[in-house]
Formats: C-alpha cells, sequence, structure tokens
C-alpha cells in the first residue's frame, strides 16, 4: 500500500473542493442564472483580494528568503499569464465557435497552473497553502460559471456547455495538483523558492489582471468592500500565524 504525506492530501483537499466549487458555479449558473450573476462580482473580488495580498505579504517574501533569484521567477510567471493571454485573445477575434473554443481553452491552461499552484505552495508551507489555495477556491465558482457562460457564447448548446465546462474547468485543477506533486515533492528549498516565485508571479496576474478587470465590467455596489474582506482575511491569516 502507498503511504502519502500529509502535505498530499492537503493538496487532495484543496484539489477536489477547488473541483466541487467549480462545479457548483456550473450548476448554479444553468438553474439560477440570474441570482449567480448577481454574486459573481463579489465573489471575484472578495477571491482578488486574497490572491494580490498573498504573493506580496507572504508568498513572495518567502520565495526570495529561499532563493534570491525568486524575484525574477516572479517576473517570469507574470509574463507567462500575461502573453498566453495575449495570445488567446489574439484569436477570439475569429467567428463566434472560434471565441467559445479557445476563451475555454484560455480557461482549461489557467485551472491546470491552478493544480500545481497547489502542489508549489503547500510543499513550502501549510500556511502558504492555505492561503493561496482559499483564494483559489473562492474564484472556482465564478470560473465555473463564465467557462459556461463563454461556451453558450460560442453557440453550443446548455447541455454541451455545461458538460465541457466542467472537464474544462474543474477536474483540470485536481489533474494539475495530482501530476505535478511527484515532480514537486522532491524539490529543495532553493528550486521550491523558484517555483514559489513563479507562482507569486502568476497569483499577481490573476488577480490584478483577471479577477479585476472581469469584475469591473459588472459595476456593482459594494465590491470594494468585498475586495477589502478578501484583503483583510489574508492579512488577519498572515498575521495571527506570526503573533
Amino acid at each position: 500500500m502507498v503511504a502519502f504525506s500529509e502535505v498530499f492530501y492537503w493538496i487532495a483537499a484543496f484539489a477536489v473542493v477547488a473541483a466541487l466549487v467549480n462545479s457548483a458555479g456550473i450548476v448554479a449558473i444553468v438553474r439560477h442564472r440570474e441570482r449567480a450573476e448577481r454574486s459573481l462580482p463579489y465573489l471575484m473580488c472578495f477571491a482578488a483580494g486574497i490572491l494580490i495580498t498573498t504573493p506580496l505579504v507572504h508568498a513572495l517574501p518567502n520565495a526570495v528568503a529561499n532563493n534570491a533569484d525568486a524575484g525574477i521567477t516572479a517576473l517570469g510567471g507574470f509574463l507567462f499569464m500575461f502573453l498566453s493571454n495575449r495570445v488567446i485573445k489574439h484569436y477570439t477575434s475569429e467567428e463566434t465557435l472560434a471565441f467559445g473554443v479557445t476563451a475555454a481553452e484560455g480557461i482549461g491552461i489557467h485551472s491546470l497552473v491552478d493544480g500545481v499552484v497547489y502542489t508549489v505552495t503547500f510543499n513550502v508551507s501549510l500556511l502558504t497553502g492555505v492561503l493561496a489555495g482559499t483564494g483559489l477556491v473562492v474564484h472556482e465558482f465564478a470560473e465555473g460559471a463564465i467557462t459556461y457562460l463563454v461556451l453558450l457564447k460560442g453557440e453550443v448548446s446548455d447541455r454541451t456547455a455545461a458538460t465541457y465546462a466542467f472537464f474544462i474547468a474543474a477536474l483540470t485543477t485536481p489533474i494539475g495538483a495530482f501530476v505535478a506533486y511527484p515532480l514537486v515533492s522532491g524539490l529543495g528549498s532553493d528550486d521550491l523558492g523558484l517555483l514559489l516565485g513563479f507562482v507569486s508571479g502568476v497569483l499577481i496576474y490573476v488577480s490584478a489582471a483577471h479577477l479585476l478587470p472581469e469584475a469591473q465590467t459588472y459595476e456593482t455596489e459594494h465590491s470594494m468592500v468585498a475586495l477589502l474582506a478578501g484583503v483583510g482575511l489574508a492579512l488577519f491569516v498572515v498575521f495571527a500565524r506570526a503573533a
């Protein structure tokens, strides 16, 4: 019988919960579309608050402490997400079906990277993993709903859009986590520092350049409160653990 470490169980738990929350977002938008769309901006802003605070206050300083070059890999992580999205946006100027397919492909890549983030952050420390994982789990609800809506915009039927959204956005996160685990778990602190730097850049991009602009398109009242609540929660967890 194969024995797994405690870290693996934390990674597996967050990855599976992320898939379930993503699926819940798909179900909610299918069954209660108007109500679900009203809640999306608040969830995205709350998640953005956690995800922008975690790398700047905790993850990136921790990465630099392990490896002085982590700032370079953080820039690499940010640029990787930026350039990936530029390529995807270039192809979304095609017909409506191409829009749905290419946008969904981008979300699938993003979800796969989310799974890798869980593996890297939990291998660094439990606190880093919980902080990053909480923000990612919260934003999974919105991501599932958005994937479904994107596929609908690509002229896909309701049932097909829901099925594809599940495979593209929900299942890819645990797949990314489980594939990355055997590769990441054996690394030393120097290499983990570089990977955590890369992940920090990814988290900064997801929060500042993905979640917040998307949430602002809804122009919802009190979205700033949701953002600050996410920032406040992340700061509370960091400083409470440090106290």
